[in-house]
């Protein structure tokens, strides 16, 4: 099953895929997103390290029931040929609704079919009130008119 666009990716493609990538995390439905990694996908996010599709369904189905009301923006960092170099910002509140935005970057590999094979992911959580909240488009992907990092100065 190949997820287009494929490697060696250009400034425009690594842009989509980053895009892409961000409307299905936006949609917090763990199956769809695992899906665009292969089986035997390996991952760290933070001080956790997974392997395998049902590894990661099960870990984005943990994520997603702690992390509530969850918005995600990726922004492209680098790329070259099959790798690319995100940063993301992320907000979500606990079930006792303290509001947090996440600072990370990650790096990704793909293999010839377009499927991540290696996803390493530092991330740093902030508190923040909700008044200070940035996104707040309704749940699901990010409308195209929405500023980005960089134009939110973040």
């Amino acid at each position: 099953m190949a997820r287009p666009p494929l490697p060696p990716f250009t400034a425009e493609t690594a842009a989509q895929k980053a895009r892409l990538a961000e409307d299905a995390w936006n949609t917090r439905d763990p199956q769809r997103v695992a899906q665009a990694y292969t089986p035997d996908s390996r991952w760290r996010n933070r001080a956790e390290f997974i392997q395998g599709r049902e590894a990661i369904e099960a870990f984005l189905t943990r994520k997603w029931n702690r992390e509530l009301d969850y918005r995600l923006i990726k922004e492209l960092w680098a790329f070259t040929g099959n790798r690319i170099a995100v940063r993301f910002v992320y907000e979500f509140h606990d079930d006792s609704g303290n509001w947090y935005r996440a600072h990370g970057n990650e790096n990704w590999e793909f293999d010839e079919d377009g499927l991540m094979r290696r996803r390493v992911a530092s991330i740093n959580d902030q508190r923040i009130a909700e008044a200070e909240r940035k996104f707040h488009w309704p749940l699901g992907r990010r409308p195209d008119g929405h500023p980005g990092l960089t134009d939110l100065g973040l």
